[in-house]
């Protein structure tokens, strides 16, 4: 049996380069090291690559392209009807990039399973709130009687949008905004979502596990379009 490598083969330095994804282990780590520029976030989005650190400040953030790759196509959203129904009743105000750095800094503190801390650090929600400023990085807001009770956020570069973590304060309030902000990118044609990591509840909205060569080669394709810079703000219904 050939031993697994434990350690990262790839070590970032100041180049703005990454290697090639289709080099990452079995797990999809491809590298360690380098900064949360704009720049590298940006090359590495468009390469198929995101960002995880270790969990704690300022330890080294490893960079992943996974295989498979969970993926939605915006026009394939498949809804429940308990939450139409939901959505119907109009429990929730959706609202888009009005309350960035809020919805990261609630994905940060909110408990995940098997987590001790957060992977969105200080360094992170700065970088990603300076996305935001250059208009690639969007969050989708639920409110509720004037307070914030779930969203998500990510990063949108041409015809792909980047999922990267949401959070709920009330049942079926990160739900309802994620599934507005997909029919949102299917009508501006925005229409490959990147979840990164295969998960069952991604599953339920018709969600797929994509092989690495076919994520990246429909990224290739969705990087040739137009960047829809923010803010956004969802069409009038």
């Amino acid at each position: 049996m050939v031993p697994r490598r434990t350690v990262p083969v790839f070590q970032l330095d100041d180049r703005l380069l990454f290697p090639a994804p289709e080099l990452a282990e079995p797990d999809g780590l491809l590298a360690v090291g380098g900064d949360l520029s704009p720049e590298r976030l940006l090359l590495a989005y468009a390469s198929g690559i995101f960002p995880w650190p270790w969990y704690g400040e300022g330890l080294p953030i490893l960079w992943h392209s996974p295989d498979p790759r969970m993926v939605l196509v915006s026009a394939e959203l498949q809804v429940a009807r308990s939450l139409r129904r939901t959505m119907r009743r109009g429990a929730f105000e959706i609202r888009t990039d009005t309350a960035f750095a809020e919805v990261i800094a609630a994905c940060a503190a909110t408990p995940r399973p098997g987590q001790e801390s957060t992977w969105i650090t200080a360094d992170m929600r700065a970088a990603y709130v300076e996305l935001h400023r250059r208009g690639v990085a969007h969050s989708a807001e639920a409110w509720q009687d004037g307070a914030l009770v779930g969203g998500l956020y990510g990063v949108s570069l041409g015809a792909a949008f980047f999922g990267e973590s949401m959070f709920a304060r009330a049942a079926d309030a990160s739900k309802v905004a994620f599934v507005t902000l997909v029919e949102q990118l299917a009508r501006w044609g925005i229409d490959l979502v990147d979840c990164q990591v295969p998960t069952a509840h991604l599953a339920r909205f018709g969600a797929r596990p994509w092989p690495r060569a076919r994520f990246l080669g429909a990224l290739a394709d969705a990087a040739r379009g137009p960047t829809r810079r923010g803010p956004w703000r969802l069409d009038p219904r």
